[in-house]
C-alpha cells in the first residue's frame, strides 16, 4: 500500500467533517429531525402532505452544493473503477442494507453517534465490518 502524501489534505478534511456535524446538529435542533439521507429521500418517495417541501430542499441541498462549489473550485474528476453492471448491484445492495438497518451511515454514523445511540453504534460498526470484509475479499480473494 502506498500513501499519497501530495493528496493528504487535514485540515480541508477536518473543516468538512466539522461542517457536517454542525449541519447535523442544527437540522436536529432547528427541524427536530435526524439528517439521515435514506430517511429523508425515503419521505419523498412515500410523500405525506406537509412534509414534502423540507425533504425537496434537504435533497436539492445536497445535489446543488457541489455545483455551486463548482463555481468557485475545479471539481474533481472522480475515477471509478467498476463497470456499470457493478455500479448497479452496489447501489441495490446498499438500498437494502439501509432498509434492514434502519437506516443509513450518514443517520448512523454521523447523527446516532452523535447522540450517544447503542443501536446506530451497532449499526455503524457492521457497516464498518462489511466495508473491511467487502475489501478484503475483493482485494485479496479475487485479486481484482
Amino acid at each position: 500500500m502506498m500513501i499519497d502524501w501530495t493528496a493528504f489534505t487535514p485540515w480541508p478534511a477536518l473543516a468538512g467533517g466539522a461542517l457536517i456535524g454542525l449541519a447535523a446538529a442544527l437540522f436536529l435542533l432547528l427541524n427536530g429531525r435526524i439528517a439521515g439521507i435514506s430517511g429523508v429521500l425515503g419521505g419523498l418517495l412515500k410523500p405525506v402532505k406537509g412534509d414534502i417541501a423540507w425533504r425537496a430542499a434537504f435533497v436539492l441541498g445536497l445535489v446543488g452544493a457541489p455545483l455551486v462549489y463548482g463555481l468557485f473550485q475545479r471539481l474533481p474528476v472522480p475515477q471509478i473503477d467498476a463497470d456499470y453492471a457493478a455500479l448497479i448491484a452496489a447501489g441495490l445492495l446498499v438500498g437494502v442494507g439501509t432498509r434492514y438497518g434502519s437506516g443509513c451511515t450518514s443517520g448512523h454514523g454521523v447523527c446516532g453517534l452523535a447522540r450517544l445511540s447503542p443501536r446506530s453504534l451497532v449499526a455503524t460498526a457492521c457497516f464498518m465490518a462489511a466495508g473491511f470484509a467487502t475489501v478484503f475479499v475483493i482485494r485479496h480473494l479475487f485479486k481484482i
